[in-house]
């Protein structure tokens, strides 16, 4: 059987195709003629980045007495007398890494890299070391800021990228000092962006990459191809202490904010106040509300004369948008809202009742009182407790119901007495039948001499009564 013309064409055709590509292949596979053609390389990037990485040494002294005998007053009274052992001190130190970001001087790094810290260095690319200072501590977004003194020396620094241009698949490289072995750069992709269930910090909107990050690497820089700053490298999800491809970096844009309280004299970041409480979208919620899917931040309470009140924002209202960017949980708004800039305004499109509106809200801070921040010194069950007097400032900051009446713990010495019974965040509000208002009024009735303690506390959300003896 002869074929028909219009199938012998259609071989003849492919036969020609077959023959070009072929042909188009063997001219790709070829001896490269200069090193240029095969030199791909991240060296320039390097170049520009790493001497804006520095190493951080952080140290702190620490009391320690040989029996705990001697934390009593009784036995205190033999300090010093000959033969009686008094307190040790031991230095705690940790180590971690940092990045330029001002020529003056300024580094950012994470805030648990220098907590509790009274002496910092910083280690340049070139080996020279300076004392720092720390500027700012922020522990809600794990970030801190130094200055090196250094005498009016300009430094290499890095300029930030915007965090939220990044795409997933983009490369980035990791630079720090992992387990101490010096300047180290790792490369790999963006893997993934706004994961906001880590649980590292109060901002949960993370980047995370597979460049590899391990111990030492944390307040190292994250930086895109051209060496600008896309995140701080902050943890690394692992089992037994080394990378396995799953690390997280703080977003620059969060740094940003950070960097800029610091460079205009505040020792703390100032931030929006929402004034509402948020949760976030399950299953169920979104079934009962009628949504296809969960998402967004649904409003659970609203503070009485707050940006949010004021917004006309209501309970039971959900936010799916902050100023056109989508918002996928409480978390997502969180981040994005801690982001702005003080003063302005914001929109937020959000849905009520099957209906959806936009309301417009000022970026206000959060209302200050003199805080008059004591350490309970005297004997009680409060004694190494640091108190402070509530505020929607403050009460922002440690989460609480900014409608708590009463005084917060923000810090309890180690091994003190007060580490028995209560936890930073404690709301203490009645104490022996009186109501506590101010510090003071903690401080007067620690001082007095009884055997019995009825306390009134909250916890989380719950008032509890405790009674102690002693």
């Amino acid at each position: 059987m002869i074929p028909c013309p219009p199938l012998l064409a259609t071989l003849a055709a492919g036969v020609a195709l077959a023959a070009t590509l072929t042909a188009t292949l063997s001219q790709e596979r070829r001896i490269p003629t200069s090193p240029a053609e095969v030199r791909l390389s991240y060296a320039p990037v390097v170049q520009r980045a790493a001497p804006a990485v520095v190493n951080v040494y952080a140290a702190r002294t620490v009391a320690t007495r040989s029996n705990p005998l001697f934390e009593d007053p009784f036995f205190r009274r033999f300090f010093g007398a000959p033969g009686m052992p008094g307190p040790n001190e031991q230095q705690q130190r940790s180590l971690g890494s940092g990045v330029l970001v001002d020529p003056v001087g300024l580094v950012v790094t994470n805030h648990h890299v220098i907590d509790g810290a009274d002496q910092v260095k910083v280690s340049l690319a070139d080996r020279r070391e300076f004392e720092a200072e720390i500027v700012l501590k922020d522990a809600r977004s794990d970030l801190a800021v130094l200055r090196i003194k250094g005498n009016g020396e300009r430094f290499p620094a890095l300029e930030f990228a915007d965090s939220d241009a990044l795409q997933v698949g983009d490369l980035v490289l990791a630079i720090g000092n992992p387990f101490a072995v010096g300047q180290t750069v790792t490369h790999g992709i963006v893997s993934a962006l706004a994961r906001t269930q880590v649980g590292i910090t109060d901002y949960q909107f993370f980047i995370q990459t597979d460049a590899a990050i391990n111990p030492g690497n944390s307040g190292g820089a994250l930086v895109d191809l051209s060496g600008r700053i896309v995140g701080i490298n902050t943890a690394i999800f692992s089992r037994g202490g080394g990378s396995i491809g799953i690390g997280f970096a703080i977003p620059a844009n969060m740094v940003r904010v950070v960097v800029a309280s610091a460079r205009g004299g505040s020792s703390v970041v100032r931030r929006p106040w929402l004034g509402a409480r948020l949760q976030a979208v399950t299953s169920e919620i979104a079934d009962s509300i009628g949504l296809k899917r969960p998402g967004g931040a649904l409003v659970t309470q609203v503070t009485p004369d707050s940006p949010a009140t004021r917004a006309g924002l209501r309970s039971g209202d959900l936010i799916v948008t902050l100023d056109g960017q989508e918002i996928e949980d409480s978390n997502a708004f969180d981040y994005r809202f801690a982001t702005k800039m003080i003063g302005g305004t914001s929109r937020i499109r959000l849905q009520r009742a099957g209906r959806e509106m936009t309301v417009t809200i000022a970026l206000e801070a959060a209302p200050e009182l003199p805080r008059e921040e004591i350490i309970i010194e005297s004997r009680s069950p409060f004694q190494g407790a640091t108190v402070s007097n509530l505020s929607p400032a403050l009460a922002d900051q440690l989460r609480l119901d900014p409608a708590a009446e009463g005084i917060v713990i923000v810090e309890i010495a180690n091994g003190s007495i007060a580490q028995r019974f209560f936890q930073p965040g404690d709301v203490l509000q009645v104490v022996n039948n009186q109501k506590i208002a101010r510090t003071g009024d903690l401080d007067r009735l620690s001082r007095q001499q009884t055997r019995q303690w009825r306390i009134v506390i909250r916890r989380g959300g719950q008032q509890m009564s405790v009674e102690l003896r002693g």
